[in-house]
């Protein structure tokens, strides 16, 4: 008969990183379940049980990839457990992206609020009303944030559209649509867009506005990205705004590639 941990059997380390698998992805489901849900707080969700989830799916890698070499070092007609193994250390290495999203990559300023335009940053109007329980205004931290997003990102620049500002504003704000934004406002006189970005994951809502202004043979448009809770948004405002930009251009871009 065999044993389940015996020689023959899957080894024990394999159940392990299974188990320790198992039990990250229970942290990392529960942390953005349960602050949508109200059950967490920001602090709770984001800092603790996320942190702890990344921890745990780590540790349940480094063993699943022990109980994988263990099982491969037994003889061919005894390797019981190893596509539990394969399986459990490509599942673990996938949930640390989660929180890889939050935490790692290149630090982050611990900012919230970006623009195109740090010395006359585009003003919120339309989504006031939205944001009247949000800890963080839309009043802009002047200098001090100005310095650390040169600093961050100093790719993020207006948009130079060669058409006129009513053409502008209508390219504009068909990327917002197909950015898949909730449109809050489009002001064509004022040349104002308010739109409201939800987040994957947690639900975060971060909301922007968007500018057309007219300048030398064409238009500018300014972007601007707030978050509504969060000292730092770890980059999620400025790359919002790359990839709008990116997609506001594209027409330009292909126009002088032909």
């Amino acid at each position: 008969m065999t044993e389940r941990n015996g020689r023959t059997g899957t080894s024990w380390v394999v159940l392990l990183g299974a188990g320790l698998a198992i039990a990250s992805a229970l942290l990392l489901l529960a942390a953005p379940l349960g602050y949508r849900l109200g059950v967490f707080s920001l602090r709770l969700a984001l800092l603790t049980l996320l942190r702890w989830g990344a921890y745990l799916a780590i540790g349940a890698a480094a063993v699943s990839l022990v109980g994988l070499i263990i099982t491969l070092a037994r003889p061919k007609g005894s390797r019981r457990g190893f596509l539990l193994a394969a399986v459990s250390l490509v599942f673990t290495a996938a949930m640390v992206a989660v929180p890889a999203r939050f935490r790692m990559g290149p630090p982050a300023p611990p900012i919230h609020d970006i623009t195109t335009d740090t010395r006359d940053p585009p003003e919120y109007v339309a989504v006031l009303p939205l944001r009247a329980d949000a800890p963080n205004t839309t009043e802009y931290g002047g200098e001090r944030v100005a310095a650390q997003q040169r600093n961050a990102y100093p790719d993020l620049q207006p948009a130079i559209l060669k058409v006129p500002p009513p053409q502008a504003f209508e390219r504009a704000l068909a990327a917002v649509r197909e950015m898949g934004w909730h449109l809050v406002e489009a002001n064509a006189a004022a040349g104002r867009i308010e739109a409201t970005d939800t987040t994957f994951w947690f639900g975060f809502k971060d909301d922007v506005v968007i500018r057309v202004r007219p300048t030398d043979g064409g238009s500018r448009v300014d972007v601007r990205s707030l978050s509504r809770v969060g000292g730092g948004d770890a980059g999620t405002n400025a790359k919002r705004i790359r990839t709008y930009l990116e997609l506001l251009t594209q027409q330009d871009r292909t126009g002088e590639s032909t």
